[in-house]
């Protein structure tokens, strides 16, 4: 569903991001674009794609999640922190207040239902498919990157170089000067096989720390574990309503 901003509303964006208010993961976009957001989640069926990470199950030191993804996926690695593009990376984890453990997890996009990054967006290049996957257009893409300043996981990122390394002919080449990030592997999905590269990698490890499915059937075991299980989502209080959850946070 490619909606974008009117051009009040986009110049209302644009003087909170040039004065600053957006100093912290863009959050005070949040309450501009609220009934902005409630009006984009009309119209959405089928299917809705999510996740559940159980980080009891991944192990510290496993990155078959993040090497599957690149693989798959051809995302740009030059060993350059500065100019790495990660669409999935695991990340250490604890808790402000209290004597809470330090937790190892996999972060990625996480597709929410608000999805400041899309809202955001002045050429509708990034936007929410009929199953709610969040993905970009890269030939729309103009690198203004005010998707990586309303993105309030850190999980936008920003392609300086081209790829010139393809791990995955099929796939296509990265291209520079846009922005990206995780789209669930929409190409396989599309193509019928219902599993990201990340999930179907956790699974031949034995791990099952990853489980994907379609939140809209009750019936799946991603709806089973939402419903039955303590999950948690990172920063529900922003009003996002992401789809990737977690167990053991």
């Amino acid at each position: 569903m490619k909606k974008g901003l009117d051009r009040r509303k986009f110049l209302k964006i644009g003087g909170l991001v040039t004065a600053g208010a957006a100093m912290e993961y863009g959050l005070p976009l949040l309450p501009v674009l609220k009934s902005y957001a409630a009006s984009e989640s009309a119209g959405l069926s089928g299917p809705s794609w999510g996740m559940v990470i159980d980080v009891t199950k991944c192990p510290d030191d496993c990155t078959e999640c993040v090497d599957a993804c690149r693989k798959e996926n051809n995302v740009a690695f030059y060993d350059d922190p500065n100019i790495d593009v990660h669409w999935i990376r695991k990340a250490r984890i604890r808790r402000k207040h209290g004597n809470s453990k330090t937790i190892t997890a996999p972060l990625l996009c996480n597709h929410c239902d608000n999805p400041p990054c899309a809202l955001v967006c002045p050429v509708e290049a990034t936007y929410r498919r009929k199953d709610g996957i969040v993905i970009v257009d890269a030939h729309r893409c103009i690198g203004c990157r005010y998707c990586l300043v309303a993105c309030p996981y850190d999980m936008r990122m920003f392609n300086f170089k081209e790829n010139d390394e393809l791990y995955n002919e099929k796939y296509p080449r990265r291209m520079h000067g846009v922005s990206e990030s995780c789209n669930f592997c929409s190409h396989r999905l599309d193509k019928g096989n219902l599993e990201p590269a990340c999930v179907e990698a956790c699974r031949k490890a034995n791990h099952g720390a990853m489980v994907f499915g379609d939140l809209n059937d009750p019936s799946s075991e991603i709806s089973q574990l939402v419903a039955n299980t303590m999950v948690r989502a990172l920063r529900e209080d922003l009003g996002t309503k992401p789809k990737v959850f977690y167990i053991g946070l």
